[in-house]
């Protein structure tokens, strides 16, 4: 899958994260799709007794309000990708959900598709916006 290959609903994420990021000063922000549609996003918090990244913290308000399951999640940073716990954490209710890193002008940087399978290390299908491969 390219940029170009994403649909509204998935550039609709990107501008969700894109807004939750803006609107708090955050370094990143996060928004996750659910599997009816709805939509939920978040921002960084770092406060100096709790630090919860956008992407755990998106994840966290779509369980907290009855998700069952992730169709696709974006994060918006100008730093490195998802970390390895924000990808289990769209995995552990997202097994196949597409996860899109977005810069903060909301140029798509890349692309995962997590793959189905054993518990442990999420598998996925990477490709980089940035260079096509």
């Amino acid at each position: 899958m390219t940029e170009a290959e994403l649909g509204p609903e998935d550039l609709k994420i990107i501008a969700l994260a894109r807004s939750a990021r803006a609107r708090v000063g955050s370094a990143e922000g996060a928004a996750v799709r659910d599997e009816t549609g709805r939509t939920y996003a978040a921002a960084a918090v770092a406060l100096p007794s709790l630090r919860v990244s956008a992407l755990t913290l998106a994840v966290a308000m779509a369980v907290s309000s009855g998700a069952a399951a992730l169709e696709a999640a974006a994060l918006v940073s100008d730093g490195p990708g998802p970390a390895q716990e924000d990808i289990g954490a769209v995995k552990d209710i997202g097994s196949g959900a597409l996860i899109i890193h977005a810069r903060s002008d909301g140029t798509v940087r890349e692309i995962l598709r997590l793959l189905p399978g054993a518990s442990g290390s999420p598998r996925m299908s990477r490709m980089s916006a940035e260079t096509g491969h």
